[in-house]
């Protein structure tokens, strides 16, 4: 992970919240104000309690903040976290490269039948992804191709 991630009082503020109504602790806290939404990411294994059965505790949470909740699990593993950001099912291999310039790219394969699901409803998906790599491994790309 890259450096410290600094958070700004309305950050700081949801995430209180978020822990308030879920009963987790979320790592961070993105305001996504492009795409009107945001976004928590959650440790490893709270993914279920946060969304709550039906979706009831994420409805809730979406509710009185009145925005779009996204959540990611979080992963050590940037290729496993990649794949959290978009969805694990879809997608077949993330593969991890360095350009001679030394930044990191990252390349996602997915079924061609599913690549609309993952990059979700303009883009909104695969910024989700870029932004959080970028933020947790520095990963400055990630390009989104369909298996041969």
């Amino acid at each position: 992970m890259q450096g410290k991630i600094k958070l700004n009082t309305d950050e700081l503020n949801m995430m209180s919240l978020f822990q308030t109504v879920t009963n987790v602790t979320a790592r961070d806290c993105i305001i996504d104000t492009k795409m009107n939404r945001i976004i928590f990411v959650v440790n490893k294994g709270e993914m279920g309690l946060a969304i709550g059965k039906d979706g009831m505790v994420i409805k809730q949470v979406e509710k009185l903040l009145d925005r779009s909740i996204e959540l990611v699990e979080y992963s050590d593993n940037p290729e496993e976290f990649i794949k959290n950001c978009l969805n694990p099912k879809f997608v077949l291999e993330v593969r991890l490269s360095e350009r001679l310039d030394k930044s990191k790219i990252a390349v996602v394969v997915v079924d061609q039948k599913k690549k609309g699901a993952i990059l979700g409803k303009g883009g909104k998906n695969a910024e989700k992804a870029r932004l959080l790599a970028r933020r947790y491994f520095n990963i400055q790309n990630i390009q989104i191709v369909t298996s041969q």
